[in-house]
């Protein structure tokens, strides 16, 4: 028998860069940003996310402009596509279908750009589409929405959903660069602007208890929408994924362990059995408040540290009863039940499955069962009445810099 072995590494680096009114025309970043890539003119095609019109209804007419006034470096090749939002877009074939054909006519290559502008449903089937066609076509995502700034939108995954299963189809395609324009977040709905802060959450208590300590000092600051304090919790957040990105060791998750994915195999489910009325931050939350009650029953969690993580994520406005969540429990055999989350997600790991639950707030395990029992009775404690919550009302005197 003959073998032949070869391996080779290939460095990634791209920018995620924090800016305010990207295509003001004073503002250089994204023109900048392109040509990093060489001197242009470079084609650039744009897909927008329709929920992006809703809260600035000129933003097309902005796009144009600022291309027009950087031709000699940009061009334009047709005016940009406008695509639906949300899971619904990626559900079907169709939408990124329609991008793949824009990069057939306008002869987007390998050495052009795709811009996309939108939410994190928007950003994965664009994704897609530029991870697959060339086998990789230079994608700036441009994300507009508090969870797609702070998570989705500054990883290297894209993804359309698939055999009714969420994220099915998918790529491990790492973005040319990344641009988090505050501006788009102050025109999201209270329900948008609040839903991301669920993945901040998260990263919080995987990876930095004073993180954490920041969301819950700063709740009411958030909740009433406090622009400094949004700044510094999508950095952070943004800035704690990234790390993980970089130094995980896995950042392709060639092995079983999806520790950033705490909270998830329950959340997916959940959007799927309210048909994604349910969305994405919001069944975060509650898989996050599922797994620290099974972690606490489990006694891995202290009860003080398990009533801080319910008490803020009530604080923050999030409701952790959804009645799918006892009405459609089990059996785990059943592809309509909660706890077929499990198979699932076991599944698309591949392997075995691996669970992340908590030690404390900032210390983590990794766990290769879950009593079916004990998810049952944690799903039921979170269906009970819970008092107000009590977390530390004071602003934080001091807000880091963006």
């Amino acid at each position: 028998m003959k073998s032949l072995l070869q391996t080779f590494s290939v460095p990634y680096q791209y920018p995620v860069h924090f800016t305010h009114r990207a295509f003001a025309p004073e503002n250089k970043v994204l023109v900048d940003t392109l040509q990093a890539a060489g001197h242009g003119p470079h084609r650039v095609l744009v897909v927008v996310d329709e929920g992006v019109l809703d809260g600035d209804t000129q933003v097309l007419e902005q796009i144009e402009a600022y291309f027009n006034l950087h031709s000699d470096a940009l061009h334009l090749v047709r005016s940009p596509l406008v695509f639906s939002g949300g899971e619904a877009g990626k559900n079907g074939s169709q939408a990124y279908k329609m991008v793949q054909a824009a990069i057939h006519q306008f002869g987007i290559c390998r050495q052009s750009f795709i811009i996309a502008i939108g939410g994190g449903a928007l950003l994965d089937l664009v994704g897609f589409a530029a991870g697959t066609a060339h086998r990789g076509v230079r994608l700036v995502r441009m994300p507009t929405t508090v969870l797609s700034q702070n998570d989705s939108g500054v990883g290297v995954k894209n993804s359309v959903n698939a055999f009714e299963k969420k994220n099915f189809l998918g790529t491990f395609a790492p973005p040319f660069a990344v641009i988090n324009d505050f501006a788009f977040l102050t025109s999201l709905s209270h329900r948008d602007w609040i839903g991301g802060i669920a993945e901040a959450v998260k990263v919080a208590l995987l990876k930095d208890p004073a993180f954490f300590d920041f969301i819950e000092t700063n709740a009411d600051a958030l909740v009433a929408h406090d622009e400094a304090a949004m700044k510094h919790l999508v950095f952070r957040s943004a800035e704690l994924h990234l790390r993980h990105i970089g130094t995980g060791g896995d950042p392709f998750e060639t092995r079983s362990s999806r520790p950033l994915d705490f909270g998830h195999w329950s959340a997916h489910k959940l959007e799927q059995l309210t048909n994604f009325e349910l969305r994405h931050g919001e069944a975060v939350a509650i898989g996050i408040a599922l797994d620290s009650t099974y972690s606490h029953l489990d006694g891995l969690l202290p009860t003080a540290q398990w009533e801080r993580i319910l008490n803020l994520l009530s604080h923050l406005g999030f409701s952790l009863s959804v009645p799918e969540a006892v009405q459609r429990l089990g059996p785990a055999e059943d592809p309509g039940a909660l706890l077929h989350g499990l198979t699932e997600f076991r599944e698309h790991l591949g392997g075995e499955l691996t669970i992340t639950l908590l030690r404390g707030i900032g210390q983590s395990i990794e766990v290769h069962h879950m009593d079916e029992d004990r998810v049952v009775s944690s799903a039921r404690i979170l269906q009970e009445p819970r008092r107000p919550a009590q977390v530390p009302r004071q602003r934080s005197a001091h807000l880091s810099a963006v």
